[in-house]
């Protein structure tokens, strides 16, 4: 037999990779670094990385231990235990849902993608939105048309030029995301915005993608939440999952409220085809655990209830200390995200630092001061604007005992770890806008 001949050129050594589309997601590079810098033994105040920063209850991990023996795939759309759970957790929130309607995924995160994808054309989203919005769309190979809007939906007007234009120039927009309540700003937009929304999408035949992950985290639980779906149903998407309510982003399930009627049946079916060739199904055992949580019993809810009072009071204390700094600071009303804007420091920076945008504030602040924050520009804000992301809930603790004192604490803002926390924001914050050398 003759010997075998070399390959030719190009040789395995020399192959080169196309074109890169997108980066590590910001928000994970971000905790990656502090990971790093703590390791490092370096002072770090985390504060980039949007993680809910609490235990799992102890109910869930008793659920997940007990389902470790299922090990079957399972159908792509979930468990039916699970989206019929799903399906309660809507209707208990005014959105009569039927489990046919409901796919379940491995996070929220996953099935957006699979949404955009499934969906086809281009996409609009809120400036400022979640980092992976636009990054997914990107993937997709589609463009995301950024559109300025608060509590995480687009002005209404701005959407409908945005779209016109897009379309006139050969790139028709499908869908527009929203995300209620909002990531990064922490605030959650009135109902004549959703409304005004709404109206526009249905003027232009826009499918609305209604991200409502942090639902359950609003501060002020009697406040009503509007969601686009109890108002254009035959269009709209909600997304949720369990990563934030219950700590539980490890944990990597999300569930998806597709529309009834024939456009909810053909993303379905277009879903599930996603779906079965890129991750199969969810993992097993954490669907018998996430349809315990839908299922919503008592020492459930009531985790959730001191969830919702321990983001809401940190996210306070750290808002005011920024606005006591002289940064420009919307009140949270949601979740563990507060988005202080130092535009009005920017001569302060400039001067004192060389700053002139939100990535060489960021760099500054975790360089200098071992305090990790996002740049606005990571979702889609102007740079020159000098905003920042800076999430709250790394701040309960090292563990679970320190977590879990945090979370039933009558005020959290007074223990040692948190005190010290908030205390040294205020000092990195004062050398950092003082106005004399």
């Amino acid at each position: 037999m003759a010997p075998l001949r070399p390959l030719e050129y190009p040789h395995p050594n020399d192959v080169e990779l196309g074109t890169a589309t997108v980066p590590v997601s910001a928000t994970l590079a971000a905790n990656e670094i502090m990971d790093s810098r703590r390791r490092r033994g370096e002072p770090v105040l985390p504060m980039a990385f949007g993680e809910a920063g609490l235990p799992a209850h102890p109910l869930l991990r008793e659920a997940l231990a007990d389902a470790a023996g299922c090990t079957a795939y399972g159908p792509v759309a979930g468990h039916a235990a699970l989206r019929e759970a799903a399906a309660s957790y809507w209707d208990r929130r005014g959105l009569p849902t039927d489990a046919e309607t409901v796919v379940a995924g491995p996070g929220s995160k996953a099935l957006l993608f699979g949404l955009i994808t499934a969906i086809g054309g281009d996409i609009a989203v809120t400036r400022p939105s979640w980092v992976s919005y636009g990054a997914q769309a990107c993937l997709a190979g589609r463009t995301a048309h950024f559109v300025p809007g608060s509590g995480g939906v687009p002005d209404a007007a701005r959407l409908a030029r945005t779209v016109a234009a897009a379309r006139a120039s050969g790139r028709p927009v499908r869908a527009v995301i929203v995300t209620l309540p909002d990531n990064p700003t922490g605030t959650q937009a009135p109902a004549e915005a959703v409304r005004a929304l709404c109206s526009v999408a249905e003027r232009h035949g826009l499918i609305i993608i209604s991200d409502e992950i942090y639902r359950d985290l609003v501060h002020d639980n009697e406040a009503d939440l509007t969601s686009p779906a109890a108002i254009y149903a035959e269009r709209t998407v909600v997304t949720s999952g369990l990563s934030k309510n219950l700590a539980l982003g490890g944990w990597r399930l999300g569930v998806a409220r597709l529309p009834d009627g024939r456009l909810g049946r053909e993303l379905r079916t277009r879903l599930l085809g996603i779906g079965s060739e890129i991750w199969s199904a969810p993992a097993g055992p954490v669907q018998q655990a996430a349809a315990l949580a839908f299922g919503e019993p008592a020492p459930l809810v009531e985790r959730i209830a001191l969830s919702r009072r321990l983001h809401a009071r940190v996210a306070r204390q750290v808002a005011f200390r920024f606005a006591s700094a002289g940064a420009s600071v919307a009140p949270p009303e949601a979740a563990f995200y507060v988005y202080p804007d130092f535009t009005p420091l920017a001569e302060v920076l400039r001067r004192r630092h060389g700053v002139t945008s939100d990535e060489g504030l960021a760099t500054l602040l975790l360089g200098r001061y071992g305090l990790g924050v996002l740049p606005g520009s990571a979702f889609g804000d102007q740079k020159s604007r000098l905003r920042l992301r800076v999430a709250t809930a790394m701040l309960y603790g090292e563990g679970d005992e320190q977590r879990h004192a945090a979370l039933t604490a009558a005020d959290p803002c007074a223990l040692p770890w948190i005190a010290a926390a908030l205390d040294r924001l205020e000092e990195v914050l004062a050398d950092l806008t003082r106005q004399r050398c």
